[in-house]
């Protein structure tokens, strides 16, 4: 385990937990720079980030659909994150996020009125990007799509378009059409990604057979694979730390 590394996971205030999946802290204390694998992970994350070499900025990162290979960790630095999920595309940002798949865009340096202070300390952060964020909610969720997230969520993505359309009330070509012009992706990819997810949870206890809805040991293999580049017994021993999604739950 990496132990220059710290990494601190909050879950949100249920007003809106609809919207954000976590806050989180990611810092590098040391004076070397961490190389990482970044894994997909279904959610769209914005991030302030700073660090000796760099100045702040404020980055949104659209939804990832395959690992990379060379991410780093810059020595020095500090990022404090806000996962968001799907839903806050529409209800918060109020814009599509579908140009960003597998990249990120850097934002205005007051983007919401974020400043370089607001790294000083983590739980200030996450009262203040709760507050902005209850501000932003303009109007009422469609139930219909309240419904689906619920149903994607719950299910860690182990759900068929059609029983999704049938319990929402919502054809198949409608939800994809929504999917894809919102998040630039299909469905089924989301859902593959968020079962991708959760298994690495299981992964990081050491169950390297599927737990989830797979067709059979060899398809669990080879979604991960898909993902991740990697094996579930490679990533159980997730050699030098790399794959920080795994160190994380690890070390909760």
């Amino acid at each position: 385990m990496n132990t220059d590394i710290y990494y601190k996971n909050i879950k949100p205030n249920e007003s809106i937990s609809d919207f954000v999946e976590s806050f989180w802290v990611l810092h590098n204390h040391s004076e070397n720079e961490t190389e990482t694998i970044g894994l997909p992970d279904g959610r769209i994350d914005l991030f302030l980030i700073k660090s000796e070499n760099e100045p702040f900025r404020i980055v949104l990162l659209g939804l990832g659909t395959q690992h990379h290979e060379e991410g780093i960790i810059p020595a020095k630095s500090l990022r404090f994150a806000i996962s968001f999920k799907l839903l806050a595309v529409e209800y918060i940002f109020h814009e599509t996020i579908s140009d960003i798949v597998d990249k990120g865009k850097i934002l205005s340096a007051d983007f919401w009125n974020f400043k370089p202070e607001d790294l000083n300390n983590f739980d200030d952060f996450c009262k203040k990007a709760s507050e902005k964020i209850k501000s932003l909610l303009i109007k009422e969720i469609d139930p219909r799509k309240k419904k689906l997230f619920d149903l994607i969520y719950n299910t860690h993505g182990s759900v068929i378009v059609k029983e999704l359309s049938e319990n929402v009330g919502w054809s198949s070509r409608q939800i994809n059409r929504y999917f894809n012009q919102q998040f630039g992706i299909s469905l089924k990819s989301f859902c593959s990604i968020l079962r991708f997810r959760t298994s690495l949870e299981h992964i990081a206890k050491g169950k390297l057979f599927p737990e989830l809805n797979f067709a059979d040991q060899t398809h669990f293999i080879k979604e991960m694979k898909k993902y991740s580049g990697a094996v579930p017994k490679e990533l159980f021993k997730n050699k030098n730390d790399r794959f920080i999604l795994l160190s994380s739950f690890k070390t909760e």
